[in-house]
């Protein structure tokens, strides 16, 4: 049989096999090694494949129009890429200004309003870029009074505003020699509310200067202060100011990052995602970052970006079942624990545009990054490695250097 005839015997064969039953499959398969020569599993292979692709269907696509599909594209990189959940809650806050810039009517933003989570992901699949993540840590652990300030380490059960933690996010590039920038992060465990400062160094008594500023800038009342045993915090200027203001201060483990998981998180969504990884540093680059954190990014982030909180973990098994809450902004997190406040925040963000800060924390960020780049210290030479020369090397060394030469006895 030649190829020609064995394609039409195997087409000829198909709908019969895909109506066949069990015991009929395997008669037909018997003639069709008979006739063919193929092996049995290939012509099983073959017969199953050109079934399921005669009954398989196209997936149906989203039920949306292109300019709301445009719409939400646009929205997702105006708010920073959120994930799915955390933009579904997003679309009514943004909605007004989403409709002034691209002019939807009613009909588009009730589809708009009416999408999923799940189609949301569908539609910005094709839009998802991969990012790489380059983690750099230089936190030392402090000895000064370390042992006379607590250790915290359970889950945070809070049910006011006030309780934070803190960290410092170095911009050092790759090498952790010289003099840097740091940003001074600080979050509210109950609302997510943040607040960042940038230094020069990780002096201790800038540091605590930016904790100052930042406590002043919160919305309620400073209650408590956790952080790593990073020696800018573990000092006894650090000790005496939480002492001096009534504030709580706590420490987490050393080398323990999950004790500090509300700050980490934070680290990455409002410092490093937004000035990356690169070399920072001089006063007017520290200038400039400070007017980005006390303006733009902390209305942005404080009044327009959802966040979720974990309720609960179940361990089944072998896995980790998480339950978390509906996604809501810090702003949103304050109503029915200071309401007084909660209102006069809502009337100030009902006044800002989120797109109009989003386009403007962009402006900064690029000014901010065109600022000369402090250089990396260069390497100290410190001599040759004598244990890799030889001892005719070794000698000429030490004589280069000006170093007593040890003399060779004649035998």
């Amino acid at each position: 049989m030649g190829p020609s005839a064995r394609r039409e015997f195997v087409a000829d064969l198909r709908s019969r096999y895909a109506r066949a039953g069990r015991h009929e499959r395997g008669v037909l398969l018997d003639q069709a090694v008979e006739a063919t020569g193929y092996h049995r599993k290939s012509l099983i292979a073959i017969l199953r494949k050109a079934t399921s692709a005669r009954r398989s269907r196209p997936r149906p696509g989203p039920r949306c129009g292109a300019r709301v599909a445009a719409a939400l594209v646009a929205l997702w990189r105006a708010a920073g890429y959120p994930w799915s959940r955390r933009l579904h809650a997003m679309v009514r806050l943004w909605l007004e200004a989403l409709v002034r810039r691209h002019t939807l009517d009613r009909s588009e933003q009730d589809a708009l309003l009416a999408m999923s989570p799940r189609t949301m992901d569908r539609i910005l699949r094709p839009h998802r870029g991969a990012l790489r993540r380059r983690l750099y840590g230089r936190t030392k652990p402090g000895l000064l009074l370390k042992h006379q300030i607590p250790i915290r380490s359970e889950r945070w059960n809070v049910s006011e505003p006030g309780w934070c933690e803190i960290d410092t996010v170095v911009h050092c590039g790759t090498s952790s020699g010289g003099d840097f920038a740091c940003s001074v992060n600080l979050t509210d465990i109950m609302t997510g509310w943040t607040e960042t400062r940038a230094v020069q160094g990780k002096g201790q008594l800038a540091v605590l200067a930016a904790i100052d500023e930042m406590r002043t800038a919160l919305p309620f009342p400073l209650l408590g202060l956790d952080s790593d045993s990073g020696s800018e915090f573990i000092n006894s200027h650090c000790a005496q100011w939480c002492t001096r203001h009534g504030v709580a201060f706590t420490r987490s483990r050393p080398y323990r990052k999950n004790d500090n998981a509300h700050i980490e998180q934070k680290n990455f969504t409002h410092v490093r995602k937004i000035l990356g990884w690169q070399r920072l540093g001089g006063d007017a680059t520290v200038g400039a970052m400070n007017e980005l954190y006390r303006s733009d990014l902390r209305l942005f982030m404080n009044l327009f970006q959802p966040s979720v909180k974990l309720i609960e973990r179940i361990r089944i098994g072998s896995r980790v079942r998480r339950s978390y809450d509906a996604a809501a902004t810090p702003l949103d997190r304050l109503h029915g624990v200071r309401e007084d406040l909660a209102a006069q925040l809502v009337t100030m963000r009902d006044a800002l545009d989120p797109i109009a800060l989003g386009e403007g924390i962009d402006t900064r960020v690029a000014a901010i990054l065109a600022h000369e780049t402090p250089a990396t210290p260069k390497a100290v030479y410190r001599g040759p490695n004598l244990r890799a020369l030889s001892r005719r090397q070794v000698r000429a060394a030490r004589l280069a250097e000006g170093l007593p030469v040890r003399s060779h006895v004649a035998r």
